[in-house]
């Protein structure tokens, strides 16, 4: 292939194996539903970088239907910043501004899940429920952070698997946030219904300060941590 972009896959391998153990270094996971959510976002990692340095099935695909077109979009590694290519972007495609964004986005992924994951802690260790920090703002942070993550990725890398594969996982994350809630209802009752009327699930209302949380003695662990303490 051009420039030997691709068929490396002990690179395909390597990438893999490091981001989703990064992935797990922040997240901690031990139930059940943890792996499930690990699990999704590792098959998006597997999918990503198969395509990165590995076999570029896109650039194929839309190379042959759009090369005429777009003269960049060929099977070089450059080639595979689509989003470059379509915008015809000329400079380096790694200071292109779908790049840089996409470091931000994958940046804040992470840090949302590390942050979040010292709140979840904290309040297994004080045996209550996690309504501060990142949790003040929404009830799943984590799954935001993995969403924001593979957002990231798909504005630096994207492919036609990983597209396909982006709504299956939104879904995927928000039956798993469905099925939390309802284990976390049973558990906290009316210290959890309070807390879920004025915190959105996934996307943070910052234009307002969420109300304090209820005083008293705390009665259960935090939802997010029954089966990781």
């Amino acid at each position: 292939m051009a420039d030997a972009a691709y068929g490396l896959w002990p690179l395909v391998v390597l990438n893999t194996l490091l981001f989703i153990a990064f992935a797990a270094s922040f997240f901690h996971p031990k139930s059940k539903r943890d792996w499930r959510a690990m699990g999704a976002y590792s098959a998006f990692m597997v999918a990503l970088f198969t395509e990165m340095y590995g076999t570029p099935l896109t650039i194929y695909l839309l190379g042959s239907w759009l090369g005429s077109q777009f003269p960049l979009l060929k099977d070089t590694h450059a080639g595979g910043h689509l989003w470059n290519d379509l915008t015809n972007w000329q400079g380096d495609p790694h200071l292109s501004p779908f790049h840089l964004a996409s470091y931000v986005a994958i940046g804040v992924g992470f840090w949302l899940i590390a942050a979040a994951w010292r709140v979840l802690h904290d309040a297994a260790q004080h045996d209550r429920l996690a309504t501060t920090g990142l949790y003040a703002h929404v009830r799943h942070p984590q799954y935001d952070g993995f969403l924001l993550i593979m957002i990231g990725f798909l504005l630096q890398w994207p492919t036609i698997p990983t597209l396909i594969m982006f709504p299956v996982l939104v879904y995927i994350y928000a039956r798993l946030a469905r099925s939390e809630e309802r284990e976390v209802a049973e558990r906290f009752g009316a210290d959890w219904e309070a807390y879920a009327a004025r915190t959105p699930a996934f996307w943070p209302r910052w234009h307002t300060r969420p109300p304090a949380p209820r005083s008293g003695p705390p009665s259960r662990p935090e939802q997010h941590t029954t089966a990781r303490r």
